[in-house]
């Protein structure tokens, strides 16, 4: 399963790098599935255009499926993670496809800080495509490596709103 999961990834990756970024007052909701070790979750995701080619916005994620031993030991904080992100646009810059959106971020999270690449794609004007990866650069709490400290993936549907 993790297998398919990679390669819907991956396909993601490079069909659908994308986003129609409009610049200021854009505003992105994107819902997906949420991968990691041990775990997989939803995430919920909204960005908001400051400027050209610049967005900040929140994420959260929850993780649902888990091993069993760790289903047993975790708690509402250990599956759940708030995050503050900075993107940088880059979709106009690489003009590639007016539909197409790559965006590299940093994070400030409740479990760590962190970095993301991502990729939007826009079918319509109002519904795409997304996947983004995620990883940390500084835990808060090096004995903790369940769920949000490790590397994730999330693939799903963006919204123009």
């Amino acid at each position: 399963m993790k297998n398919l999961f990679l390669l819907i990834t991956l396909v993601s990756f490079s069909f659908a790098s994308a986003q129609v970024f409009e610049g200021k007052g854009d505003k992105k909701l994107q819902i997906g599935a949420n991968f990691q070790d041990e775990a997989t979750g939803v995430n919920f995701t909204f960005d908001y255009g400051l400027g050209d080619n610049i967005s900040v916005g929140v994420s959260t994620s929850y993780a649902l499926g888990m091993d069993d031993i760790l289903a047993d030991a975790a708690d509402f904080g250990d599956r759940f993670d708030l995050k503050a992100r900075f993107n940088a646009n880059l979709g106009s810059v690489l003009n590639i496809d007016d539909n197409f959106d790559f965006y590299p971020g940093i994070s400030l999270s409740l479990k760590n800080f962190g970095g993301h690449l991502g990729a939007r794609y826009f079918f319509s004007d109002g519904f795409g495509i997304y996947t983004e990866a995620a990883f940390p650069f500084a835990k808060y709490d090096d004995q903790v490596d369940l769920f949000y400290n490790q590397f994730t993936i999330n693939v799903g549907a963006s919204f123009n709103l």
